[in-house]
């Protein structure tokens, strides 16, 4: 049961319904994360926001994005197995505990993965943005489907048309 009086709609979603007033800014942030440029994919972007969400033990936003990045990776999964993701979602990992978790050690071995400066950097600020939307969402009690079919069902819908919402 939510904390505060919301529509009837899972995690994020109920949010965002009930207060249309944030819900512009927040998904243009998800959808500037997620899908804008980047030299990471929308799969691996996808990726890092499970495994964060994850970490915090946020099962809405854990098994969303986790669903997502599965639809966009495809078969087999392969931006998901790679020395440069173990060394990214290590980094998001500590963003997600303090940003004062991470070390220069830390950026050279996602470095001596492959990674650049910009890398790094939407690495970082995906763990963090993701930190905030996993608080916001658990922090007002939203609904939390239990149903693997629901997260597969909205994973499709949002790999499909990414975090916009056409006005009205």
């Amino acid at each position: 049961m939510p904390h505060i009086d919301l529509p009837q709609l899972p995690g994020m979603a109920g949010l965002l319904a009930g207060y249309p007033d944030t819900a512009g800014a927040l998904n243009s942030l998800a959808e500037t994360l997620l899908r804008g440029p980047s030299p990471l994919t929308p799969a691996q972007r996808e990726n890092i926001a499970a495994h964060v969400s994850r970490g915090n033990e946020c099962t809405f936003c854990a098994e969303t994005h986790g669903a997502v990045a599965r639809h966009l990776a495809g078969p087999g999964g392969a931006d998901e197995q790679t020395e440069l993701m173990a060394a990214l979602l290590a980094l998001a990992g500590k963003v997600r505990i303090s940003g004062r978790e991470v070390s220069g050690d830390d950026v050279e071995r996602a470095r001596a993965a492959g990674a650049d400066d910009r890398m790094v950097h939407d690495t970082v600020l995906i763990a963090a943005a993701f930190s905030m939307f996993n608080r916001y969402v658990d922090g007002l009690g939203t609904l939390t489907p239990k149903e693997p079919a629901h997260y597969e069902r909205h994973a499709g819908f949002l790999a499909a048309n990414g975090y916009l919402r056409p006005p009205g």
